[in-house]
């Protein structure tokens, strides 16, 4: 099994599904060192595996635009087909990534017994529902009589070039000193995961009377909700960088911080793959 040549691990899922995802991603590479290891990801996902150093190729689905309906999918699986792989491990549990590996012919092929198109598997595992997500990832590989015990945190990789960009943005602020730095992230997809605005910013409050700077973090799509927070906290020491920074950038950021305070998003899962206490 050591001298397989090619892999495919797909996780279409949501920006924290595909970081809850690498630790399987280097427990593969440790094991087949000398496989090419490709994920299969939508495109907001792409950026924070490609540096990632036991990633050879990122293959592109995006299943809401460009490759959405029957002819996008036909597309990705004669993409999948063309690389010849011979193992998939498929820890995203949806009909449509079943169907991409068995129609792609690859002849080795493991999900959960969960999935929706658990029949396309030649081997599942099983869905274990109390152990954390990432250990959950890893279970997969019992199917090929590999067993992980030891803790695997994932881990994001900026670039040089992502530090600078930071680096540029303190400068912006007037911020020299990072070692009383704290993030926030307040936005989320999900509104019964949201902490209330007012609350977040009650905390920003709190923590710059305790002589703190406040970043609060998030895309384009939160540049609203971080402008209210800056503004109900009254503090000229909470800054938004919401929009300003690639999704890699936010993680360099989030790692110079001495702590992230997030409801249950993406941002939570950077924290830890940088090494930066998280409150969610």
């Amino acid at each position: 099994m050591r001298d397989v040549e090619r892999i495919l691990i797909i996780q279409t899922a949501f920006l924290g599904d595909v970081v809850l995802t690498l630790p399987l991603v280097q427990v593969v590479k440790d094991f087949f060192a000398s496989s090419k290891i490709d994920l299969l990801v939508i495109p907001r996902s792409a950026e924070i595996v490609r540096t990632h150093p036991a990633v050879e190729n990122v293959i592109v689905f995006d299943k809401y635009g460009m490759d959405k309906g029957f002819g996008g999918f036909v597309r990705t699986v004669r993409r999948i087909r063309e690389q010849r792989y011979s193992l998939a491990i498929v820890p995203h549990r949806s009909l449509r990534s079943a169907l991409i590996v068995f129609l792609a012919g690859i002849p080795l092929r493991i999900g959960f017994d969960t999935s929706a198109g658990r029949i396309f598997y030649n081997k599942t595992v099983r869905y274990q529902k109390d152990i954390h997500e990432s250990e959950r990832n890893l279970s997969l590989l019992q199917a090929l009589g590999i067993h992980h015990s030891a803790r695997q945190l994932p881990k994001l990789y900026p670039s040089q070039e992502d530090s600078k960009k930071v680096d540029e943005l303190l400068r912006v602020f007037g911020i020299a000193d990072t070692k009383r730095l704290i993030a926030i992230a307040p936005g989320t997809i999900w509104n019964t995961k949201r902490w209330l605005k007012e609350r977040f910013a009650s905390l920003a409050k709190l923590l710059t009377d305790d002589q703190f700077d406040i970043m609060l973090m998030g895309g384009k799509e939160d540049e609203a909700l971080c402008s209210e927070i800056q503004s109900l906290s009254q503090s000229n020491k909470v800054y938004s960088t919401a929009g300003k920074l690639s999704i890699l950038q936010s993680a360099e950021l989030i790692r110079r911080c001495k702590l992230l305070v997030s409801n249950d998003s993406a941002p939570m899962h950077f924290a830890v793959a940088v090494g930066t206490p998280v409150v969610s």
